[in-house]
């Protein structure tokens, strides 16, 4: 870790230390949405409603790759902030070097089970007949993909963990600045369609890893990525105990998605396009929040590391303001501009009367949905997995899936839209429950320590 990185992590104002590890994390994260936004609307520019729904109906199946790479990348983050505020730069960089071959092997398996699977995946995703060729020519390309898609994730966390923050929006940034580059020639004037709009997500996510290596190639980090360092007794159970709370939270709201999906099915496909397209305008609102939560995770791990829980609370606090601002002036805005938002993605005047509805559905949690993601993001940089595992199920689980049964039989289709912010709304008063009583617990142990 540079010397600057410790000061940030350690001495710098409060405020300081969030700006200069949440911006970028940020920024990084509406690269990734102008991506989504730009690929969903590339792809409507076809004028198919088919490939759009498609494209729904497929997106879990790509997240959950996305959250193979988590597991590895936020486990990982979450102990090497934690060790590094402990001063224990060599288990460190055994955490780094075995989540970096971890999350290759797991991608070239993930190849094999995605190909061998898909007639099976197709089947359960909310597919129709008329959407069912155009999800098995996205899914292929992306399945080919998987090593360079959990890799670039992983990376795209770890080196957070270090305090390269600004590194780690480069690394994401370039991946997706060639993938908006790439959509628009391979789906439009290739003419290769959603097809065309996988092949750019893996070409992209290919150029995110070469950034990643050359950044440890550089040598400007105190992790590693060297075979020698490869280690997995001391702290496979510790990146997977948090990593796995947080990727099953990720393929949870994915089984979750293809769920949903099938059940708009029922509604017609301009539902589930509506839906889907709601879902990609919605991602400017959670990824703008979760990007802060993220960001501040490793000052977070550092000072629990460090038992300074009076900077880990203020670190907190300050985010929850934070977060909670921009998810209330983000909401207003959504709500008057719905039916132009969601007509930017496509010109079907069926698909815009679903969407609407839709989209201000999902805003209803939206203002304070910032404060779940920061509190169960620092939950998993303390190392509480039981904690942190809890709320997945919840948010996509537990609350999620009787709702949808429950308000689709009660209400149909204006139910099914309601059901994801009331699962929100759930487990915001449940993050903040649990991390009340977590941090008293611990100021007590430090005050007879």
């Amino acid at each position: 870790m540079s010397k600057n990185n410790d000061t940030v992590f350690r001495d710098a104002p409060i405020p300081k230390a969030v700006a200069q590890m949440a911006v970028p994390t940020m920024l990084s994260m509406l690269v990734v949405v102008l991506y989504n936004m730009v690929d969903t609307f590339f792809v409507g520019q076809t004028g198919d409603a088919n490939q759009v729904a498609a494209v729904s109906v497929a997106t879990p199946v790509f997240l959950i790759l996305m959250a193979l790479g988590n597991m590895f990348g936020i486990g990982g983050s979450s102990l090497i902030s934690r060790l590094l505020g402990a001063g224990e730069g060599g288990r460190a960089k055994q955490a780094c070097a075995f989540c970096c071959y971890g999350s290759l092997a797991l991608g070239v398996v993930m190849i094999f089970v995605f190909l061998a699977a898909m007639p099976f995946i197709l089947s359960v995703i909310g597919t129709s007949a008329n959407t069912v060729g155009y999800a098995w020519d996205y899914l292929f390309w992306i399945s080919l993909g998987a090593p360079f898609i959990i890799f670039a994730n992983a990376f795209c966390n770890l080196i957070r963990g270090e305090g390269a923050a600004t590194a780690s929006m480069v690394g994401n940034m370039i991946g997706t600045v060639v993938n908006i580059i790439l959509d628009p020639i391979m789906i439009l004037s290739l003419d290769w369609g959603v097809a065309g709009a996988a092949i750019a997500t893996v070409i992209g996510n290919i150029c995110a890893c070469v950034f990643y290596l050359c950044y440890f190639l550089r040598g400007r980090t105190v992790l590693s990525i060297r075979p020698r360092d490869f280690a997995v007794r001391g702290v496979i159970g510790s990146v997977v105990a948090i990593g796995l709370p947080a990727s099953l939270n990720n393929i949870l709201m994915s089984l979750t998605n293809i769920l949903l999906n099938n059940f708009l099915a029922a509604y017609g496909d301009n539902a589930v396009a509506g839906m889907g397209v709601a879902m990609k305008a919605n991602m400017l609102v959670v990824f703008v929040q979760l990007g802060l939560a993220m960001g501040v995770q490793p000052l977070i791990g550092y000072a629990y590391g460090a038992v300074n829980i009076k900077r880990l609370r203020g670190v907190v606090n300050f985010s929850v303001v934070c977060t909670t601002v921009m998810g209330a002036v983000l909401t207003v805005a959504y709500y008057f501009a719905a039916d132009r938002i969601i007509s930017v993605f496509i010109n079907d005047a069926d698909v815009i009367q679903a969407g609407v509805p839709m989209l201000r559905a999902l805003m209803v949690s939206a203002p304070v949905l910032g404060v779940l993601f920061v509190l169960q993001n620092a939950l998993q940089a303390m190392g509480r997995a039981a904690a942190s595992l809890a709320l997945a199920v919840s948010r996509q689980g537990f609350v999620f899936v009787p709702c949808l049964f429950l308000f689709n039989a009660l209400l149909g289709l204006d139910g099914i839209i309601f059901t994801q912010p009331i699962a929100d709304l759930f487990s915001v008063v449940m993050s903040v429950a649990m991390f009340v009583i977590i941090t008293r617990r611990l100021a007590r142990q430090a005050q007879t320590a």
